[in-house]
C-alpha cells in the first residue's frame, strides 16, 4: 500500500523538527572558543596544564606556557589575569601547575594547583 505523496511530505516535515529540536539543544561550546558557556562552579571547570614563566604581582598577571586547553585553546605562552595577587603567593616561576578559568572569562586564572 504506497502512502499518499502528501502523507510523506508530512512525516519527513515533522521528522526534521523533532531532529532540528534536538540540534538545537546539544551544547556546542565545547568546540568553540569564546561561545556562552552552561553556568558553572569554579571547582568543577576543567583544568590545563602549564609552567609559570612570569608572576606579575603589581599587575595580578600570571605568564604561563600551556598545553591545548579543555575549552578549545591550543598550546601557547600568554599572560592571564588573576582573582587577586594572594593567588599568586603560592606560584613560582619555572613551576609546572595545573590551573582553571574563570568560565565566564577564559583570560583570568581563578585556582591552580602545583604538579610534579
Amino acid at each position: 500500500m504506497a502512502l499518499p505523496n502528501h502523507s510523506i511530505l508530512v512525516i519527513v516535515l515533522v521528522g526534521a523538527g523533532f531532529a532540528a529540536g534536538a540540534q538545537a539543544q546539544m551544547d556546542h561550546s565545547a568546540h568553540t572558543m569564546g561561545a556562552a558557556k552552561p553556568a558553572s562552579t569554579t571547582a568543577d571547570t576543567a583544568m590545563g596544564d602549564a609552567v609559570v614563566k612570569k608572576i606579575d604581582k603589581a599587575g595580578k598577571k600570571v605568564t604561563l606556557a600551556h598545553g591545548a586547553l579543555p575549552n578549545g585553546m591550543p598550546a601557547m605562552t600568554m599572560a592571564y589575569a588573576v582573582r587577586g595577587a594572594a593567588l599568586l603567593d603560592g606560584m613560582k616561576e619555572g613551576q609546572k601547575i595545573r590551573f582553571a578559568t574563570d568560565p565566564k572569562d577564559s583570560m583570568t586564572l581563578t585556582r591552580f594547583e602545583v604538579t610534579k
